[in-house]
C-alpha cells in the first residue's frame, strides 16, 4: 500500500472490530472496503487441567474401593507427606491474602476451624474461596502468592 492509502485507515474501524473480539468469544475479524482490508485478531491461551487416567473396577462382590491417582506435575516435587491436603477445586489463581499487603489467611503452624478461609483461587475473575475441610492445624502452605494452580492440585497440608 502507498503512504495515502495508510493515512486513511479508520481507527474508529478497527477499535469497533477490536470491541467486538473483547465482548465476543471470536478470536479474528476481518473486514474489506474497496482495496482496504482490516484483520484483528485476538490471541487466546486455554490452560488445559492435566488428564488423570484410572482403571475401571473389576466387578466383584467385596473388592475395596481403589484410592483416586493423582500425579504432580513435576516429579521432583514428591514428598511424603502426613496429614490431609486441601486440592483446587478447579484450575486457577492461588492468593494468600483477602487483598494485597494484608495479612495472610493462614500462617504454617495456625489451627483453623471447618469452613474458615484458607486461600482463594481465582478463576474466570471470580474469587473462590477454599476452605477448610475440617479442624486442623496447617502443617504446610504448598503454594505461593499468585501462583496459577491445576485442577486437584493439594494446596495446604492440614493436619489433626
Amino acid at each position: 500500500m502507498s503512504d495515502d492509502k495508510n493515512k486513511h485507515i479508520d481507527a474508529e474501524l478497527v477499535r469497533s472490530l477490536a470491541d467486538i473480539l473483547n465482548d465476543t468469544d471470536l478470536t479474528e475479524i476481518e473486514v474489506e472496503r474497496g482495496d482496504l482490508k482490516i484483520k484483528v485478531k485476538r490471541e487466546v491461551t486455554v490452560a488445559a487441567a492435566p488428564i488423570q487416567y484410572a482403571a475401571a473396577p473389576a466387578p466383584a462382590a467385596h473388592a475395596a474401593p481403589a484410592a483416586p491417582v493423582s500425579m504432580p506435575s513435576d516429579p521432583a516435587t514428591i514428598v511424603a507427606r502426613s496429614g490431609e491436603e486441601v486440592k483446587s477445586p478447579m484450575v486457577g489463581t492461588a492468593y494468600l491474602q483477602p487483598a494485597p499487603g494484608s495479612d495472610p489467611f493462614i500462617k504454617a503452624g495456625d489451627k483453623v476451624k471447618k469452613g474458615q478461609t484458607l486461600l482463594i483461587v481465582e478463576a474466570m475473575k471470580t474469587m473462590n474461596p477454599i476452605q477448610a475441610p475440617r479442624d486442623g492445624v496447617v502443617a504446610e502452605i504448598l503454594v505461593g502468592d499468585a501462583q496459577p494452580v491445576e485442577f486437584g492440585e493439594a494446596l495446604v497440608v492440614l493436619e489433626a
